[in-house]
Parts: structure tokens; sequence; C-alpha cells
């Protein structure tokens, strides 16, 4: 398991944006399944919606994208930064509301070098609420 401190080594990613809470389960350059608990805190639900607190669809595919990346990072690629390049057959089959636990799944589908392909889905409670297939590149950005 991967805690909240080891993802912060892992991730450049901080508070608002990060997405994952833990990681419960990596198999280097295969898959990983992490945790994001979903609260009435986050900052994103002031305007998505007031009246009706829905986590955005686009921040549901960033969390699965995170936590490729922590599978990519713990399988050794070098760098530090993590790059969306495309998102295709992205659906939103459920609203993800406070209090959900997000569990999500991601799997290696292709890596060249350091071009890495996912699939990932998120679930609610063995639901699937959302799912995506997702092509990143891992940098060296300078400090």
């Amino acid at each position: 398991m991967i805690d909240i401190s080891g993802i912060l080594k892992t991730l450049p990613h901080r508070y608002p944006f990060l997405m994952v809470d833990r990681v419960d389960e990596l198999i280097e350059d295969d898959s990983a399944r992490g945790i994001k608990n979903v609260t009435m805190n986050e900052q994103f639900f002031q305007g998505h919606f007031p009246d009706n607190p829905v986590m955005p669809g686009v921040l549901i595919i960033e969390a699965l994208a995170q936590v490729s990346g922590i599978l990519a990072f713990k399988s050794g690629v070098k760098g530090n930064t993590v790059y969306f390049m495309s998102i295709e057959k992205a659906k939103f089959r459920k609203p993800v509301v406070p209090g959900n636990t997000l569990v999500l799944d991601v799997k290696v589908t292709q890596k060249r070098g350091k071009v890495w392909r996912f699939t990932g889905k998120a679930s609610v409670d063995g639901v699937v609420v959302s799912e995506a297939e997702f092509t990143a590149m891992v940098i060296e950005k300078e400090s």
C-alpha cells in the first residue's frame, strides 16, 4: 500500500488538485488500484453544483491519470511530470457525490519509453461510474 506520504513523494500534484488518497494495489508495469474519498469539503463542490454536488467527470479522469502516473513512476520510468497526450472513449455512467469512495483501477495497455497508454475504470460500491482510455508522457521538468 502507498499512503498519502508516499503519494506526495511520487506525484507533483498538491491540494486542491491531488485526487488520490492511497494506492492499495500496484503491480509494476501492469496495473494499480487507487482510492479517492470524496468529501463535501472538496473545493470543486462550491461551484459544481452548490445545491446538487456532483464530482466533475474530468476530475474523475484526472484521478485515474494520477493513479497511472504513480504506476509509471513506481515501475521505474524516469521523470517527474506526467502530461496527458490523449483521452479516448471516456464514459460517465453515474454521478459521484460526497460520501462516495471512488475506486480507481488502471491497467497498462502499451508503453514505449516515456509514453504510456492505459485503460481506467472508476467505480463506487462495485458499480462502474466512469471509464476511459488515455495516453500520457512522462518528462523530466526542470525545477
